[in-house]
């Protein structure tokens, strides 16, 4: 078996099963490994695609058992649905459990919600019918007072969730734009991004909060808001030459290094955000008599920069262009 797999089984017990009751640390690293465990050691030892498909069944087959039983505890459950998801991935049908990822969502401690939220976002997707179970469940964790289930909620909302129940969640979303916590302001403003994607008619009233995403203190909202302004720009760019001054002096703070370090990359500040800032730009500019003040505006920002790799060079291009 490659150290990569190894590596991988080694560290899924301290991702699934930390803070368990019972047993300790130990015992529960040994039950995750002799199930989830043996089945991917089982399965990277095969030879053929037939003995595969033969092990996975059997393998769903003792899932279906036990996630209908009536004596199988959250802890269980959890456990089988770490499984589910790894059949899953490998392209094999687990329906079965996918309502029982959902109750685990619903019903379980903060790391059985984790991974039911987790088994629902990958099993799922936003026209199942199936998922409109899950509306109660997400309301009540957006206006719950726990970060942990706030944020799980946010998540999930930005992956999927049925545009037709959009009413119900999008006022407890919006009041997030002005929570304390930075990662809070982060996933709402992303949950925002997904609604203007599936449903931007139902979004529309509330584009003035975006602008003040695009001032948040955190660098992290401001990032996020980008997506939903390079959505919007894209489709009438006439609307936002108001901010097009805001934006160049975010690029400025960008490329002059006012960035935390954690968001450089081989030296260079923020390629990412860089070039989001110059689509953007090169949006707002595109068509307009007024193009060449933005174009020495650009030059400006990149004057004195000494450009050295690959990634820099192509935020170059970007702004030549």
């Amino acid at each position: 078996m490659s150290d990569i797999v190894e590596k991988t089984l080694t560290a899924l017990p301290g991702l699934f099963l930390q803070n368990q009751p019972g047993g300790g640390p130990a015992a529960a690293k040994a039950s995750f490994s002799s199930r989830l465990g043996s089945l991917v050691r089982g399965i990277t030892a095969l030879t053929s695609k037939h003995e595969e498909e033969k092990l996975i069944q059997q393998e769903l087959s003792s899932l279906k058992a036990t996630v209908s039983a009536p004596t199988t505890t959250l802890k269980m459950m959890k456990e089988c649905m770490v499984r589910l998801i790894y059949c899953e991935m490998l392209g094999y049908d687990a329906s079965f459990g996918y309502i029982h990822a959902i109750k685990l969502a619903q019903q379980g401690n903060l790391l059985e919600k984790r991974v039911g939220y987790l088994a629902v976002s990958l099993f799922l997707h936003e026209s199942h019918e199936l998922l409109l179970l899950l509306v109660n469940t997400v309301v009540k964790d957006l206006q719950s007072t726990n970060l942990v289930e706030v944020c799980m909620a946010l998540t999930v909302v930005s992956q999927i969730f049925p545009r037709e129940m959009i009413p119900a969640v999008l006022p407890l979303i919006e009041d997030k734009l002005q929570h304390s916590k930075e990662i809070i302001r982060r996933k709402a403003v992303l949950a925002l991004y997904k609604f203007q994607l599936i449903a931007p008619n139902q979004v529309q009233h509330i584009h003035i909060k975006f602008r003040k995403a695009l001032c948040d203190r955190d660098v992290g909202v401001m990032a996020a808001s980008l997506h939903i302004y390079l959505r919007m720009i894209k489709e009438n760019s006439s609307g936002y030459k108001d901010l097009t001054g805001s934006f160049v002096t975010i690029l400025k703070q960008v490329v002059g290094g006012k960035l935390p370090v954690d968001f450089n990359y081989h030296s260079v500040p923020a390629p990412w955000l860089q070039i989001q800032l110059l689509r953007i730009l090169g949006l707002l500019g595109k068509d307009d008599q007024r193009s060449s003040v933005l174009k020495r505006s650009l030059k400006n920002c990149f004057i004195g920069l000494e450009y050295c790799n690959s990634t820099a060079n192509k935020i170059s291009f970007k702004q030549d262009k």
